[in-house]
């Protein structure tokens, strides 16, 4: 079945059809969900609460985007809802001057796989991740994440700037294991 059909089938309320447009973007929207917990469990929650959104609001869709484009925005602004609603996240995403690491510019060179580039993402503490995440990885402006997790235009720069910087000390770290050969394969 094409997109184009399937969609206006989702948009009668087929089950059918719904099941195939979860089959077809659930595995890639979970690691979206999954970048922006800590764990699986909550990565889940936040894709079953996402594709319901999907589904009762496929009426609002415009094919001026692509289908996954769509999706992956109702994705994100679940997963920051879900993260300010629960309070294991949202205590986390109030970052104070006092537990900010020392910026730097040092770039290492990058021996990582993927999933291990992923992994430093996600050892960041939920503020700085949620906003690497979004200006890094999901494209967004500062201004319009600023907007979307209710915070200061400049909390938002600098809180961007100092999770770049761990990821890179978290890479460097990451960088040593393979050089000391104690990162097994």
């Amino acid at each position: 079945m094409q997109t184009k059909e399937l969609i206006k089938d989702c948009i009668k309320g087929n089950r059918t059809a719904q099941a195939a447009l979860y089959q077809l973007y659930a595995p890639k929207m979970l690691g979206v969900c999954y970048r922006y917990t800590k764990q699986l469990e909550d990565a889940e929650d936040i894709l079953q609460e996402s594709f319901i959104k999907v589904f009762q609001h496929m009426g609002s869709y415009q094919q001026k985007v692509p289908i996954e484009s769509w999706i992956r925005r109702i994705v994100v602004n679940t997963a920051i809802s879900y993260l300010k609603k629960h309070s294991k996240y949202r205590n986390e995403m109030q970052i104070d001057a006092i537990s900010m690491h020392p910026i730097s510019n040092d770039n290492p060179s990058i021996n990582l796989d993927t999933k291990e580039l992923i992994e430093c993402i996600r050892k960041l503490p939920t503020g700085y991740q949620t906003i690497f995440n979004l200006v890094a990885l999901e494209g967004f402006e500062y201004a319009e994440v600023a907007t979307m997790l209710e915070m200061n235009l400049n909390t938002v720069r600098s809180q961007y700037s100092r999770a770049r910087a761990l990821l890179i000390n978290y890479i460097k770290e990451q960088n040593n294991h393979y050089q000391k050969g104690t990162h097994a394969k």
